[in-house]
């Protein structure tokens, strides 16, 4: 990486969260607006979060909403950030990203993530099996969806002889999502790309990234490494913009730090009028690593300095701004200040 290198690849990463009490049927026409413009803009990929059990998130299928959106694109790669692992079966998440794959060549991504994404009753029903519920079998999960995609399951394993899709070669591009460095010694051990989540782990961000260059060795999947560093980004016309868009989520963050995870995402009046308390105003401060708020000038420094202290082959964003319009500027503005089109 060079620091003269001023080019970026962006992304975006979508909770579907559901703001200003808005329905879930609103929600999700405005994120399948929003690959759409992603797609006209240049941006790389767009995924969907995987999360249950909650009023304000709409993404508990991350397949389904890849096949709406991929559906309605034409360049951008689509797909989930991620699928975790232990809710499901390796075979049925196989099978539907080797569909996935086959309905739309070159453009699906399957992010996998080790957590269950929810709480643990949540956990049990999605599972079925409380004896899932005790055991670490993440691992052996993702080597039997490996072995799913590559046909390397040994003659004599009980699942050899399945069939996931007609034609082996329908496979996405292949993530391992993480925000501490578990996933990220899978990722660089099995030859994975590698995403890391800065908006939940900013002080880990730089490190494990490097520390998955360093150990990454070639595989099936990629000959060499490729990382993604995902964060909380509000772009605007000017720094003070910026920082009313991004007043929401920052409060959401607070409340989230200081146990309150019963409020619906705050709107931007809400925020702008919010009188923080003293634990809120702390976690607030603590919580500052996790964004990159500013006008476009501002916002552009600090990505590209991400992009070099962490060596990271693209960045994702997550905005969180309630605004509709807003939010489309936000990216826009992003867009134009990497030239993305021009890439």
């Amino acid at each position: 990486m060079h620091s003269e290198d001023n080019s970026l690849k962006l992304s975006i990463l979508d909770l579907a969260s559901i703001y200003n009490n808005e329905s879930a049927t609103k929600t999700l026409q405005y994120s399948t607006e929003l690959a759409q413009l992603a797609d006209k803009l240049g941006f790389t990929r767009y995924w969907f979060a995987e999360h249950h059990n909650t009023k304000h998130q709409a993404s508990t299928s991350p397949e389904l909403l890849a096949a709406h959106v991929a559906a309605l694109t034409e360049r951008i790669r689509i797909g989930s950030g991620g699928v975790m692992l232990p809710n499901h079966s390796p075979l049925k998440v196989v099978e539907n990203f080797s569909l996935l794959e086959a309905l739309h060549p070159g453009r699906i991504d399957l992010g996998m993530g080790r957590a269950p994404g929810t709480d643990g009753i949540t956990a049990l029903a999605l599972r079925r099996s409380r004896e899932a519920l005790h055991g670490d079998d993440a691992g052996e999960l993702l080597n039997e969806l490996l072995a799913y995609f590559t046909g390397d399951f040994p003659v004599d394993h009980p699942f050899a002889k399945i069939t996931p899709s007609p034609d082996r070669s329908l496979r996405p591009d292949l993530f391992m999502l993480g925000s501490s460095d578990g996933g990220m010694q899978i990722a660089s051990e099995l030859g994975l790309g590698y995403a890391f989540a800065a908006q939940i782990n900013p002080d880990w961000a730089i490190p494990v990234l490097r520390k998955y260059l360093e150990n990454f060795k070639p595989s099936k999947f990629y000959k060499d490494p490729y990382s993604i560093l995902s964060i909380i980004v509000v772009c605007a016309e000017s720094d003070e913009e910026a920082a009313y868009l991004a007043g929401p989520a920052e409060l959401q963050w607070a409340r989230w730090g200081t146990g309150q995870f019963h409020f619906a995402p705050p709107t931007l009046e809400e925020a702008a009028s919010h009188s923080y308390s003293d634990q809120e105003e702390l976690v607030r401060q603590q919580n500052k690593g996790r964004f990159v708020i500013g006008g476009v000038t501002t916002v552009k420094e600090k990505l590209l300095k991400l992009k070099q202290d962490a060596q990271i082959d693209e960045l994702m964003i997550l905005n969180m701004i309630p605004d509709k319009e807003a939010r489309h500027k936000s990216y826009a503005l992003l867009a134009d200040a990497f030239h993305l089109n021009e890439a």
